[in-house]
C-alpha cells in the first residue's frame, strides 16, 4: 500500500471521527439542558433571566457550577453542633420582634457558618458558597440570597422602615427552608416518613416547631 493511500485513509478516518463527535454533541445538547433544568429548578430560570433569556449562556454557567462543586460531599453535623445552630436560630427568631435588622444579620451569618460546617466554601467567599449551595440545594438557596441581600442593603429614611421590615420578614421566612435542609437533611430526603413520630435525626416534632420562624409574639391575642 502506497504512502498516499495510507495518508488518504488517515484523513478519511479523522474526518469520520470529527463528524461523529459533532453529531454526538448535538444529540447531547438538549438532553444536557433538560438535565440542568431538572437539577436546578428555579435557579435555572434565574440564570436564564440573568443572561437576558440566553439559555446557552445560562447553561454554560450552571454546567460550570456543577463542574466546580458537583463532587462536593457534605459533612454530617455532630449532635452538639446541630444543637448550637438550632439555639442560635431560635435566638434570632426571638430577636426579630424587637430588632429585625439584627436578627436578619444573624440569620445571614448563621447560614454562612452552617454551610461552611457542612463542607461548603467558607462564608467569606459568599458568591462561591452560594454557587456551591445552588448545586446541592437549588430549591432552597434563594432564601439565603434574599437574606444576604437584605442584610447588606441600606434603608433610606424612616418612611421605608415598614417596607424594610416586611422585606426582612419575607427573607428570613424564605431562608428557613435552607436552614432546615442543612441542619436536618434527613427531613428532606425521607419522604415524610417521620411526621407522626420522631424526625430523621431522632428529634421530636415539637423541636422542629420550636425553631421555626414565627413572628406571632408581637401580635395581641385574638378573642
Amino acid at each position: 500500500m502506497s504512502t498516499g493511500v495510507i495518508i488518504a485513509l488517515i484523513v478519511i478516518v479523522a474526518a469520520v471521527l470529527v463528524v461523529a463527535a459533532v453529531l454526538a454533541l448535538r444529540a447531547r445538547g438538549p438532553q444536557h439542558g433538560g438535565s440542568l433544568k431538572r437539577r436546578f429548578g428555579p435557579e435555572y430560570d434565574r440564570a436564564v433571566a440573568r443572561h437576558d433569556g440566553d439559555t446557552k449562556a445560562a447553561e454554560r454557567e450552571l454546567a460550570d457550577r456543577v463542574e466546580r462543586h458537583g463532587s462536593l460531599r457534605e459533612r454530617q453535623l455532630e449532635p452538639a453542633e446541630r444543637e448550637r445552630f438550632e439555639a442560635r436560630w431560635t435566638a434570632a427568631q426571638e430577636r426579630f420582634v424587637d430588632s429585625p435588622r439584627e436578627a436578619v444579620g444573624e440569620a445571614d451569618r448563621l447560614l454562612a457558618e452552617l454551610a461552611a460546617a457542612r463542607g461548603f466554601p467558607d462564608g467569606g467567599q459568599y458568591e462561591e458558597q452560594l454557587a456551591a449551595l445552588s448545586v446541592h440545594h437549588a430549591h432552597h438557596v434563594d432564601g439565603y440570597r434574599r437574606v444576604h441581600r437584605v442584610t447588606h442593603a441600606r434603608v433610606d429614611g424612616a418612611q421605608d422602615a415598614g417596607a424594610g421590615t416586611e422585606e426582612m420578614r419575607e427573607a428570613v421566612v424564605a431562608a428557613r427552608a435552607l436552614f432546615e435542609d442543612l441542619v436536618h437533611p434527613a427531613r428532606h430526603h425521607d419522604g415524610g416518613r417521620h411526621r407522626a413520630g420522631t424526625d430523621g435525626d431522632g428529634a421530636a416534632p415539637a423541636t422542629r416547631a420550636h425553631h421555626s420562624w414565627s413572628f406571632s409574639k408581637s401580635r395581641p391575642k385574638e378573642s
